[in-house]
């Protein structure tokens, strides 16, 4: 009975054996990647409740230090480019304008061989309105063909290195008569899709006008050259998708090409162009978009 009894426990335990062999054999042939979940995109939004107009920034951290992929984002139809700001770090500016629609929107982020969707709702503003009277001669719609190729070519810039650092500097000392966003009536017309794409300071002829952070000169334009609505014209190429651009001149000091550092002289305040008196109109653009120049001026964009 012993020996009997004995040699079932032995049968048994090598059944044991050969069922644990086979169930380890068997998962150590699957990758051991389908057994960890994988890592979702490190991503932060600056801000966090964005309202129109508002630059956002888009930080992703990638884990793949190999990886010379440049992350994205794309909203909508548009894909905005990502830089890096650190190792293994890049961030994007998505702008947001008057001209769109407040609410809650998906955001697709794609980096490290990944992709990241994220909801996001773009807070409502509300924009005052302006009646605009513009002298005889003076008209906001007419602006030359080779004017606005000009400008379109320089708002499009996406020069990858970054020039400015820290908070944009005010361009001109004078007070400010009209601020971003402004809807606006020409002479009794609503312009339907026009908003106010930048900021008036209100100087006197010839008062100076300084660059707000470094950057490259990459537009200058005159009435001369067909300007008819920008006037004598600045454009600044501060990097990685960020311009400035100044309008109705009376004066310019800088040439194309040139570097210039924050609250370097580039010109003075004007009424050339589309203007019914002397101002200097500063527009910040962000990938193409007119945006508040406010917050840059407030708060650091890395």
């Amino acid at each position: 009975m012993a020996i009997e009894n004995r040699a079932r426990n032995s049968q048994s335990w090598q059944i044991s054996r050969y069922a644990k062999n086979l169930f380890l054999g068997t998962f150590a042939s699957f990758p051991i990647a389908l057994a960890l979940p994988a890592e979702a995109l490190q991503v932060q939004l600056s801000p966090s409740n964005p309202q129109l107009g508002d630059t956002v920034s888009v930080m992703i951290d990638v884990n793949n230090q190999n990886n010379n992929q440049q992350p994205t984002v794309v909203v909508g139809e548009k894909t905005y480019p990502a830089f890096a700001v650190a190792p293994n770090k890049y961030r994007a500016f998505i702008p947001t304008t008057p001209l769109e629609t407040a609410g809650t929107r998906t955001w697709k982020i794609a980096g490290d061989g990944k992709v990241q969707n994220l909801t996001v709702k773009v807070r409502s503003r509300k924009f005052p309105v302006q009646r605009i009277t513009l002298p005889p001669g003076k008209s906001a719609d007419g602006a030359t063909e080779y004017e606005l190729k000009r400008v379109a070519a320089f708002k499009a810039l996406q020069t990858p290195e970054k020039y400015w650092n820290g908070q944009f500097l005010a361009p001109s000392q004078a007070r400010i008569s009209s601020i971003y966003g402004i809807r606006r009536y020409y002479n009794g017309k609503f312009a339907k899709d026009y908003y106010h794409r930048g900021v008036d300071y209100a100087g006197a002829n010839g008062s100076p006008v300084t660059a707000p952070a470094p950057g490259r000169v990459a537009l200058v334009g005159k009435v001369s050259q067909g300007f008819r609505v920008h006037g004598n014209v600045v454009g600044i190429d501060h990097g990685q998708g960020v311009t400035s651009i100044f309008l109705h001149l009376s004066r310019i000091n800088v040439k194309e090409g040139d570097f210039v550092k924050a609250g370097q002289l580039i010109g003075a305040v004007g009424s050339t162009g589309a203007s019914t008196g002397p101002h200097l109109h500063w527009g910040l653009y962000v990938n193409g978009q007119s945006i508040d120049p406010v917050p840059w001026r407030t708060k650091v964009f890395e």
